[in-house]
């Protein structure tokens, strides 16, 4: 069995060119495979590992990067290894926003159920944060895709939103609904909250009786996808198109 982290921390980082060595050495010397994702404003990644490499690793990450806890972690399980191998990247922004914005993490999170009770107010208007593809695959009720294939592009979106709205954003671990939710922030938009943990924590926490998700969650290893309790879904990748492709679009 693999054992995958999904993490964020946003925090002022320095020396990334020697991070990037200390942990590309690592990784291959601990078989941990995934992304490392290291800019001036935090870091972002998804690495898998046995259960004992993947302990180590976030372990080291948190103290070469001098901080106790990640903003937000998911943990998930695969019966095989989801990553081909390990790469550590130094970017500009942990997401490509193209804007600089103040690194204080958002504190308008909502655990799971608090999320249901926000969205099913039809005054609620809510936010697909990520890639239309994505959003094919699967997503909550009601909710609203920008379109936008370029996270670049999101801004200009958002700020052309009602500042009176409640607004409601998710994506898949939290991290691009974080900055987005920042950004309106510091915007004058005051009723802006996300998901926490994103979708991936809330097909984790909650039952699918009680849930207001509909379909599947596209995630960007070799799963492809994944259901409540986070087993691995049905969609399969299209080695054409490079999209996700479901059962039924195979016997088209």
């Amino acid at each position: 069995m693999y054992y995958i982290s999904g993490f964020y921390k946003f925090r002022k980082i320095i020396n990334k060119i020697t991070n990037k060595k200390i942990f590309q050495t690592y990784f291959n010397k601990k078989n941990i495979r995934g992304t490392l994702i290291i800019s001036n404003e935090g870091i972002n990644g998804t690495i898998s590992a046995n259960k004992k490499n993947l302990k180590l690793a976030t372990t080291k990450i948190k103290k070469i990067f001098k901080f106790n806890k990640f903003d937000s972690e998911n943990l998930s399980m695969s019966k095989f290894q989801p990553f081909h191998r390990g790469k550590v990247k130094i970017k500009k922004e942990v997401v490509p926003m193209g804007i600089k914005v103040n690194i204080r993490k958002s504190e308008n999170h909502l655990d799971p159920k608090k999320w249901n009770d926000l969205i099913t107010d039809k005054n609620t208007f809510l936010i697909d944060a990520r890639k239309p593809f994505e959003h094919e695959v699967g997503s909550f009720k009601r909710s609203i895709n920008p379109n936008v294939n370029n996270f670049r592009e999101f801004p200009n979106y958002l700020k052309n939103l009602d500042k009176d709205k409640t607004i409601a954003m998710f994506c898949t671990g939290g991290i691009r609904c974080e900055k987005a939710s920042i950004f309106l922030k510091k915007k004058g938009f005051n009723n802006v909250f996300q998901l926490k943990g994103g979708i991936i924590n809330y097909l984790k926490k909650i039952k699918k009786k009680e849930s207001l998700w509909k379909g599947e969650c596209y995630v960007f290893d070799n799963r492809v996808s994944i259901k409540h309790g986070l087993v691995t879904g049905s969609f399969s990748m299209c080695s054409g198109c490079r999209k996700p492709i479901s059962p039924k679009d195979k016997k088209s």
